[in-house]
């Protein structure tokens, strides 16, 4: 059965007429509102644009007033009917700028200037941002001083990067490829004989010069050159007067293998199996005692003796003071104090590299002209090499052949010569200008000599320590040795006889009881200091000329340890430093 049309012969609309017809229907009021607060309309996005640019403007300013705000709403206004091509001009920046602001600008232009490479490239809008440091908790870490406030954006990156750099220094590996790669450009293809080497792989970092704090009289007070003027000091012979003052240092990283006083300058030079040299400054007063001047650290090279190099002609304009520091190798160093250089030394000691097989035992010339270095050789015996500290070059070399070898020598007190002792103990006396042994003597019941020491006004002291603890004084001035002296020689080459060359000494000590390993004459020779680092606690004071031991000190409370280096220091010996193995150094005061 066949469904009717309806009335009027019209068929009714498909669903999809029905559809289109509802989508050109007008919208009502509630849905055009619905639809503005989800999509927004034309007007919106246009003053959304407008907001933008506004808080665009306002990044570029940390201050605007609010006068200023309707100052330029204002001209906003005003601005509607002006053509295009009047809206826009060239911002070339303002002329003057807070002073503030200025001081920074000039002070980043030095910086820059200075620096290595500039920057290839910085946005000009970074010098007219302006940041409040003071008043954000997180860049309070930036401020140079509690007033500093306000800085441009271009000093604030630089100072992010400071602040960067101190929480993560830059490796090391990069210091030295930047460096390396300074000398590959300047380097020069000439080859120099110089006879101090210094080869690019070997070489160390320059050490903070202390040529002011050298001539500085206010920073570090220079023994007076008046104190001969004075009355010279009189120790007492059994009763001595030590105060312990602060310690230099408590503990160590390791032992302190070699302890010196500077001659002139309350230096204290401190070195050890650390590796690391230490120059300290002796000043034992509140609230900061004995403070660390500077420290230099030798990669692979355990230091074992470190000694000040005073020039033999001082200079009133630089001050030439250089430190000699070895350890077990066939070179050694030196670092200049005043330039804070240090240089290698290896290629004089290459003449006779088959003898010299270390560097770790070697001893200044007083007068600061000469080094002389010990060597041992093979075929028994050995020798004492003396090389000029200025030029490097090999100035002699006394050949000692007895049995055993060389035990040590130690230097006349004017620098001309120096005295050689053998294991056995048999004593050489050796005189540079005339490059030959002019004495030898024996050492009196010698077994197994370990040192030799001299001091005193002409070298009138001569201080002989052995294996079994036993120390002998002799006296340059007594009749014995005086005798021995005048005898007349039985060869053509130096005095040997077999009577007159053993003389007797003044004083033999018998206090320690394992070998020594440190004899120390004061610099007024009034005081003889002897040590063994085999034993805790065991160091003894000597007064002279009465070779006697002082009775009162050390004490059994006296905390010495296992004495490794020991010191005396001042014009007239008034400070004792004691180092042990455990890395400490103590400090006494020796007084009247």
């Amino acid at each position: 059965m066949s469904s009717m049309p309806p009335e009027g012969g019209r068929k009714a609309p498909t669903r999809r007429q029905q559809h289109r017809t509802t989508d050109v229907l007008e919208k009502d009021d509630i849905e055009q509102r619905l639809e503005k607060a989800l999509f927004g309309d034309e007007a919106g996005f246009l003053d959304s644009l407008s907001a933008a640019r506004h808080e665009e403007g306002k990044a570029l300013q940390l201050y605007v007033s609010g006068s200023e705000l309707d100052s330029a709403s204002e001209q906003d206004e005003d601005l509607g009917d002006v053509p295009d091509e009047d809206l826009f001009f060239l911002d070339a920046g303002t002329d003057t700028l807070p002073a503030a602001i200025s001081e920074q600008l000039d002070r980043t232009g030095e910086e820059e200037s200075s620096g290595a490479s500039p920057a290839a490239w910085y946005d000009s809008d970074d010098d007219r941002l302006t940041i409040s440091l003071a008043t954000h908790t997180r860049l309070r870490k930036l401020r140079d001083t509690e007033a500093d406030d306000v800085i441009t954006g271009r000093e604030y990156g630089q100072r992010l990067r400071r602040q960067y750099e101190r929480l993560h220094p830059a490796p090391e590996w990069l210091s030295y490829a930047r460096r390396k790669r300074r000398m590959s450009n300047g380097a020069s293809h000439a080859e120099s004989d110089s006879d101090v080497s210094m080869d690019e792989s070997d070489s160390l970092p320059p050490v903070k010069p202390l040529a002011e704090l050298l001539r500085s009289v206010g920073s570090l007070t220079r023994t007076s050159n008046n104190t001969h003027d004075r009355k010279r000091r009189k120790l007492r012979s059994e009763v001595i007067d030590v105060q312990r003052t602060k310690d230099v240092t408590p503990a160590g990283p390791s032992s302190i293998d070699t302890l010196e006083f500077h001659s002139e300058y309350p230096l204290l030079l401190a070195g050890g199996p650390c590796q690391t040299l230490t120059l300290y400054h002796v000043s034992p007063q509140p609230p900061n005692p004995n403070p660390v001047l500077t420290s230099l650290h030798v990669k692979g090279s355990p230091l074992h003796t470190a000694s000040f190099c005073t020039p033999a002609e001082p200079s009133d304009e630089v001050d030439e003071t250089r430190v000699f520091f070895s350890s077990r190798r066939r070179y050694f160093h030196t670092w200049s104090l005043s330039a804070g250089t240090v240089a290698k030394v290896t290629r004089p000691l290459s003449t006779f590299k088959h003898d010299q097989r270390t560097t770790e035992h070697f001893k200044l010339s007083p007068c600061g002209r000469y080094m002389g270095l010990i060597s041992s050789s093979k075929k028994g015996g050995g020798s004492i090499n003396v090389l000029s500290t200025t030029s490097m070059q090999l100035v002699c070399s006394c050949r000692v052949d007895a049995q055993g070898g060389v035990s040590d020598f130690d230097w006349w007190r004017d620098g001309e010569g120096f005295a050689v002792v053998a294991k056995n103990g048999e004593v050489s006396e050796y005189s540079v200008a005339e490059k030959r042994i002019i004495e030898r003597w024996w050492d009196e019941g010698s077994v197994g000599t370990t040192v030799i020491s001299i001091g005193g006004e002409d070298s009138r002291w001569i201080a002989i320590g052995s294996s079994s603890g036993i120390v002998n004084i002799y006296d340059r001035k007594s009749p014995a040795f005086s005798s021995m002296l005048a005898a007349e020689p039985t060869d053509a080459h130096p005095k040997v006889t077999s009577n007159q060359n053993r003389p007797s000494p003044a004083r033999s000590l018998d206090q320690l009881t394992t070998p020594i390993s440190h004899l120390v004459f004061s610099p007024d020779g009034q005081m003889l200091a002897m040590a063994s680092r085999w034993k805790k606690d065991a160091l003894r004071l000597v007064h002279l000329p009465s070779c006697t031991v002082y009775r009162n000190w050390p004490t059994d409370k006296t905390p010495l340890g296992r004495v490794s280096s020991l010191a005396l220091g001042g014009r007239n010996g008034e400070w004792l430093a004691v180092g042990n193995e455990q890395g400490g150094i103590r400090l006494w005061e020796i007084r009247d």
